[in-house]
């Protein structure tokens, strides 16, 4: 059995919701069925076939291609099986996301992994603002699983993180981990203004001191934390890059005390953040 292949004929007026394009709603319909389901597009809905040309077979992996930046809430409350994206892809990747394995090769939007509890998100390119973040109006971000951005990342990585793994392997903007509550959040670039405001507990490992650091961080030292060397190994996934610099002592900084103080921040390099 061949994937289920959705390539994009055209790029569509305004932005579409393609939350019911997930592999277990999919199992059990006919190519027929499934060229009829409805998704929303503005004030206004449209068929599946008249924005893609389908074929393949095999609904437990799903692939897009000729994709765009409007195309929003791919992987919806996905519970399992395989979406390989092709091209660009709007906002909510992932959003309450339970299992199996996203990849995108190209750029998303905002609120990547809204919500996600489970599975694997991976991104080959830049993902938007915030990244594994609450939505407006619901208390937790990422619940669990992990994302990995090979790219750069936007504003407020991970704010009110509750659990579960993040690592950008570039940039990321101001108020990384801002709000955290738990959890792990990596990145090997630069990290902007403000990170870990208003933090309460989990781990922000950064390769190099961030822009600026509240003054709410307390400064613990450097230490040879041999847990790193572990964390390496779940930091790894296919053609990631060695991370030897992780059996080097670390800054460790805890905070954000005007919240508990119980989160930690790690800082590969020597060099303390101003």
């Amino acid at each position: 059995m061949t994937p289920l292949t959705f390539t994009l004929k055209t790029v569509p007026p305004q932005r579409v919701d393609l939350s019911n394009l997930v592999p277990h709603l999919l199992t059990h319909l006919s190519l027929t069925d499934i060229a009829a389901l409805p998704l929303p597009c503005g004030n206004r809905t449209l068929r599946v076939d008249n924005l893609f040309e389908i074929t393949g077979t095999n609904p437990e992996t799903l692939l897009f291609y000729n994709t765009c930046n409007t195309l929003d809430s791919i992987g919806n409350n996905m519970q399992g099986g395989i979406i390989r994206v092709h091209g660009e892809v709007g906002a909510y990747l992932g959003q309450n996301m339970k299992g199996g394995e996203i990849s995108v090769f190209g750029n998303s939007g905002v609120y990547v992994a809204a919500g996600m509890s489970g599975g694997e998100l991976y991104i080959h390119g830049n993902a938007g603002s915030f990244l594994a973040a609450a939505r407006p109006g619901e208390t937790m971000g990422l619940r669990g699983g992990r994302v990995i951005v090979t790219g750069q990342a936007g504003d407020r990585v991970g704010d009110k993180m509750r659990r579960g793994m993040v690592l950008v392997e570039g940039n990321v903007g101001d108020y990384c981990g801002t709000r955290m509550i738990a959890g792990t959040i990596a990145v090997f670039g630069q990290a902007g203004h403000y990170t870990g405001f208003g933090m309460h507990r989990g781990t922000l490992l950064l390769s190099q001191p961030p822009i600026h650091l509240p003054v709410t961080f307390n400064e613990c030292g450097q230490y040879d934390l041999l847990f790193l060397r572990l964390l390496a190994q779940v930091l790894y996934y296919s053609n990631s890059p060695k991370r030897t610099f992780l059996s080097r002592p670390v800054h460790r900084f805890v905070g954000d005390m005007a919240c508990q103080g119980k989160g930690e921040l790690l800082i590969l390099s020597a060099v303390k953040p101003t």
